[in-house]
């Protein structure tokens, strides 16, 4: 795959955090066919833009050479659980100048999205199909990423399955440990109770510190902090739902 690197000591150096980030899968089984433009798309654009977490056999993909991958140095934003991709890829449009990977799960998610990146003709978006903690674990080093979103995380709203949801401690912890010094967690969920852990559990990480909102509302960040409402988070607005937003950067310990 032409986005993996050749680079053993960085292999080794991802092995070797592989398990100390433990946790539970985030996400829920789900199918839907393509329509068959989506299809004639995804042929012809998902072989140069997007690739898999793990390989046929079952195994995690290699390291991301995202230099190569994108044809530049840049910036690096990764986005869990992208969905369709409404954020991503207006986002993408107004900040040109990051590389963006979006990750999601489900096909018929990519697939939209990488249909909007070939009507736009974008070509800072790339594609990891599997879950979000692989990519983080095994594609990415520590302090590679600009930012990294995720927004409206599946909430798991049983007490038995809170497990499940994807921003637990450890999984905070890794995306701290791959954000560069002054890089950005920006998250957001209209879940009032996963809204709280979510809360508790970046400020409870020794890494991560809040944002000043004075400096979000300067843009005085590596990455843009404004999100473009989608339908989901406008249909959630009308019956009242609120949207909280959290925004952490790393500190810089050096």
């Amino acid at each position: 795959m032409h986005a993996q690197r050749e680079d053993a000591d960085s292999d080794v150096d991802l092995a070797a955090t592989a398990h100390r980030f433990p946790r539970v899968t985030s996400f829920r089984s789900r199918h839907a066919a393509l329509s068959d433009r989506q299809q004639e798309t995804w042929e012809r654009r998902w072989p140069e833009l997007g690739t898999e977490a793990r390989r046929a056999d079952g195994t995690p993909a290699g390291p991301i050479d995202a230099a190569a991958w994108f044809g530049r140095t840049a910036p690096l934003v990764l986005e869990i659980g992208c969905g369709a991709g409404i954020s991503t890829l207006a986002m993408a449009i107004e900040e040109p100048h990051l590389n963006v990977i979006a990750v999601e799960v489900y096909r018929k998610g990519l697939a939209q999205l990488l249909g909007g990146v070939d009507r736009e003709g974008l070509s800072n978006v790339r594609f990891v199909r599997g879950d979000g903690v692989d990519v983080l674990e095994h594609m990415l080093a520590p302090g590679s990423l600009t930012g990294v979103r995720v927004f409206f995380p599946d909430p798991w709203p049983k007490s038995r399955h809170h497990k499940r949801r994807l921003l637990q401690p450890p999984t905070v912890a890794l995306i701290a440990d791959r954000l560069k010094p002054g890089g950005v967690l920006h998250a957001a969920t209209d879940h009032a109770d996963y809204a709280v852990q979510i809360g508790e559990v970046g400020d409870g990480e020794a890494l991560l510190q809040r944002v000043d909102q004075s400096r979000i509302d300067a843009g005085d960040l590596p990455m843009s902090a404004r999100r473009p409402e989608t339908k989901y988070e406008a249909r959630g607005l009308r019956q009242g739902s609120a949207i909280r937003e959290f925004l952490w950067e790393k500190r810089d310990l050096t």
